[in-house]
């Protein structure tokens, strides 16, 4: 998900709308997405669809409602195989792989070294006894390879993920067993004629799956899908979501000086498990004290609070919105947001603000907005 060093900032969100640059990677389900009229952008160094002619509106509120399809081929996958790749991963990630086992998932970060911050946040499918898929960000990819090995397997799949109340529901009159997966388990099977591997994962604060299938088939499964009533969902959408979820996003949420801690997920971290990278500096900040915590802010309006926008309370600034948008589901702009943890702020707490000479009331609220935390488990 980008460059190895930890001082630049990973960022997936969706950027300007391009008509596909020769640098850029490109899903197998690219021509099922020019074909639907979805807008396309790059995303992590991929040409991506942001929306479809419905709009991200309509396509967030189908996942709330009904189910969804988003493309999210652009992840990465490292496959780390043999006798030796649960220990490689338990030096490597803070999660402890103990606490599951083949046919589970599990959500991790893999951290610098020097100060801890999270230089990714991953998820672990555990797919038999000596082979995991280590899912990336898409711009870290090469830079949790280095840390992992394993082989990049990302080109030879596509991945689609089935999101919403009715996604397993319509997903089993595809396929029974896909659908049969249960939350954080992974099973290899058999969908629309292919071998595919399917999680039950999700960045949306819904119920779904996740299913790795054949580069040259994922049109296949896709029509499948689509077919039984699942409604294409693009990037912008797959934000929203994960916004009023509370989920974070590297480059905003996490990254370079945001540790786990801060980020408020200290349960990602398997203190019992022995070494870890980073875990000298984690636990020294452990000890000391978090000096900022990730907050909810709901806006007093429908205006989004933005990126950057400072928090203040009592005359001062105590914060930094790092990720805000308009909620589809509150009707209200939400954001998350770093505070000073010295500021001893509620929830409920009135906070202003300060963004583009502008300033725009709030109130500090508890996360997730919407939804449930898809990545404990």
């Amino acid at each position: 998900m980008g460059p190895a060093s930890s001082s630049t900032p990973a960022t997936d969100t969706p950027g300007p709308e391009i008509d596909g640059a020769a640098e850029l990677r490109h899903s197998p389900l690219e021509d099922v997405h020019r074909g639907l009229g979805a807008k396309l952008v790059e995303f992590g160094g991929w040409l991506m669809p942001l929306q479809y002619p419905s709009g991200t509106l309509a396509e967030h509120r189908a996942c709330r409602s009904s189910a969804v399809v988003f493309d999210v081929s652009h992840l990465g996958t490292v496959r780390v195989q043999g006798s030796g790749a649960f220990d490689v991963l338990q030096r490597q990630l803070t999660n402890d792989l103990r606490k599951i086992g083949p046919g589970r998932a599990q959500y991790t970060h893999l951290l610098d070294e020097s100060d801890a911050s999270v230089l990714d946040d991953i998820i672990v499918w555990w797919r038999k006894p000596d082979s995991f898929d280590v899912m990336p960000n898409a711009s870290n990819t090469a830079r949790v390879r280095q840390a992992v090995g394993g082989a990049e397997v990302t080109a030879e799949r596509a991945v689609l993920a089935v999101q919403g109340p009715q996604a397993r529901r319509l997903v089993s009159q595809v396929s029974p067993e896909a659908a049969a997966v249960g939350r954080f388990r992974v099973a290899e099977l058999e969908l629309c004629g292919a071998p595919a591997t399917v999680a039950g994962t999700g960045y949306t604060g819904e119920d779904g799956v996740e299913c790795a299938v054949p580069a040259d088939v994922a049109p296949r499964v896709w029509r499948a899908f689509t077919e039984v009533g699942v409604v294409p969902a693009g990037l912008g959408a797959r934000d929203t979501l994960r916004l009023e979820a509370g989920l974070p996003l590297h480059g905003h949420e996490l990254g370079p000086g945001i540790t786990p801690l801060q980020a408020g997920l200290a349960w990602v971290v398997g203190w019992d498990k022995g070494e870890f990278r980073g875990r000298s500096a984690l636990e020294a900040e452990r000890a000391r004290g978090v000096r900022r915590a990730l907050r909810g802010v709901v806006a007093d309006g429908r205006q989004p609070p933005r990126e950057g926008a400072e928090v203040h309370h009592g005359g001062r600034a105590v914060g930094t919105v790092t990720s805000g948008n308009f909620s589809p589901s509150l009707e209200r702009g939400i954001a998350m947001a770093f505070v000073d943890t010295a500021a001893r702020l509620a929830d409920g707490e009135q906070v202003t603000l300060s963004q583009r000479g502008r300033e725009l009331g709030g109130k500090l609220a508890a996360l997730p907005f919407v939804g449930r935390d898809e990545t404990t488990s």
